[in-house]
């Protein structure tokens, strides 16, 4: 086997506070060079924070903001048009205020429901498709909502960010010390979920209570376009909490359980919460991008060795995502209260 190694280029320290900025400019303009450079710039990123910045990305300015606009349309209907498109057992529609408690945190066992409410969109399957007619899990129909323009815009920005999230794999593989389309076949068609969500104004925030408790995303990337209401906080490897800064035109790009895994924990799964005390709304639209529905995640050969083997077994989306529902949609689902059900 080759083993790649990424190149020695000099590691970006002009991040806000420690979250390195990483620029996509010369690598997507085909510098000689560039990919090495960020795939130095990653390892660094994944390895020491779990979160970075990336610029100069490609993804245009007004399909970001219609997308913000889509997830302000959406959740300003009447709760009776958003309850009618409730959140099923693939983890698609409506998910309602104070109807999700994280389960799977380790940094809070007994989180409150979260302040926030939220609608989940999958990759829109043509009719027909063997998955909707199998049944297969996270695989069924979308729920579009009757509001204008919702269907074109949510499905536009979610082939926008396919592309951008395809595009950065060569960098994880350099990271990786890996061929650069080391990941192209596991990434053939990659499982997407777009999640639009809206936190109201909490001022008055009580013990143990969160917009979005502290966790960690399940995913392999986290792509999340930003905006200017703040609330987002990470959580360093120090254990220090980090209000996340503000980079106007950027993506905050990060790791989550499935990347940590495949990589037997080299890289991080950062954990952050959300507490929204702007006295304002809040919207965000994490885009959580992952392998081929089928893909057997093994342990990245180069993150393990004689004194290093892999600490997990192979594992493929659909198991470990029906684990993740059950932990902390499950009560939703049902159309209980999360809050007195497991």
């Amino acid at each position: 086997m080759t083993v790649y190694a990424p190149s020695l280029a000099p590691i970006r320290h002009d991040a806000p506070e420690e979250i390195p900025i990483l620029d996509l400019g010369p690598f997507r303009a085909g510098e000689p060079g560039a990919l090495e450079a960020l795939g130095t710039q990653l390892r660094h990123a994944l390895e020491d924070v779990g979160f970075y910045f990336i610029v100069n990305h490609g993804v245009p300015a007004p399909l970001i903001d219609d997308t913000f606009e889509a997830a302000r349309r959406f959740h300003d209907q009447p709760e009776a048009a958003k309850l009618a498109l409730r959140i099923n057992e693939h983890n698609i529609g409506y998910l309602p205020f104070k109807s999700s408690v994280t389960r799977h945190s380790k940094l809070n066992a007994n989180n409150k429901p979260n302040l926030v409410e939220a609608f989940f969109v999958k990759r829109e399957l043509p009719p027909g498709h063997p998955d909707l007619t199998s049944g297969a899990p996270f695989r069924a129909p979308n729920r579009w909502p009757d509001v204008a323009g919702f269907r074109d815009t949510t499905i536009a920005y979610c082939a926008a960010l396919e592309q951008l999230g395809t595009s950065l794999l060569p960098l994880y593989a350099i990271a990786l010390g890996v061929a650069p389309d080391w990941f192209a076949d596991a990434f053939a068609e990659p499982m997407y979920t777009l999640r639009l969500a809206h936190y109201p104004p909490h001022d008055v925030v009580e013990e143990n209570e969160f917009g979005l408790a502290p966790h960690s995303d399940t995913s392999f990337m986290t792509l999340l376009a930003q905006n200017d209401i703040p609330g987002l906080s990470i959580r360093l490897p120090n254990g220090r909490w980090l209000d996340a800064p503000g980079l106007p035109g950027s993506f905050l790009v990060n790791g989550g359980d499935l990347l940590r895994r495949w990589t037997n924990d080299r890289f991080l799964a950062t954990p952050h919460r959300v507490i929204n005390r702007s006295g304002r709304d809040r919207y965000a639209i994490p885009f959580f991008m992952d392998c081929s529905y089928d893909w057997r995640m093994t342990c990245v050969p180069t993150c393990q060795g004689p004194d290093n083997p892999p600490r997990y077994e192979p594992i493929i989306y659909p198991d470990y995502m029906t684990w993740f529902r059950n932990q902390n949609y499950a009560a939703a689902v049902r159309g209980g209260d999360a809050a007195t059900h497991g």
